[in-house]
């Protein structure tokens, strides 16, 4: 499990993330500068950081380098997640407290990636037809094959 990111390199994860490109560290640093006095020093420190503990690759670029993320904003929050609740003396109650919080959007939320992750009880996979449903043609061409 990764360590939860610093506040700055949260906050150049979450450009990174949102522009979902590779970036150089001039293009975060003209970003965080709209919100904050930062250097450039500082910024390129904090990915070269963020490349050493592997959330982000980089290719070089002439004398700079664009970065790239690894995985993720879901599956890093989904890994902290993990780590909070994996690691509590009583899950079940931690999940129950958790729940307890969540908003009625959350829950729904929740409820849908439950549906996603675990199908209905007693449900099989889908038994491939001996013969097409649809006549032959393009239409039944494009259809994905059954366990796909």
């Amino acid at each position: 499990m990764p360590r939860p990111l610093g506040e700055l390199e949260d906050a150049v994860m979450t450009r990174v993330w949102q522009w979902n490109r590779p970036v150089t560290v001039r293009e975060v640093l003209e970003d965080l500068q709209q919100e904050r006095s930062i250097a450039y020093t500082t910024v390129m420190t904090v990915m070269d950081n963020l490349h050493q503990k592997g959330w982000v690759r980089r290719e070089a670029e002439g004398r700079a380098y664009r970065y790239t993320a690894v995985s993720t904003r879901a599956a890093y929050s989904a890994a902290l997640m993990n780590e909070a609740w994996s690691t509590s003396d009583n899950p079940a109650a931690a999940l129950v407290a958790f729940f307890g919080m969540m908003s009625a959007e959350q829950r729904e939320a929740l409820r849908d990636a439950v549906r996603i992750v675990q199908p209905a009880e007693g449900a099989q996979e889908p038994a491939e037809p001996a013969e097409p449903a649809e006549p032959a043609g393009d239409a039944a061409e494009q259809r994905p094959e059954p366990g796909r």
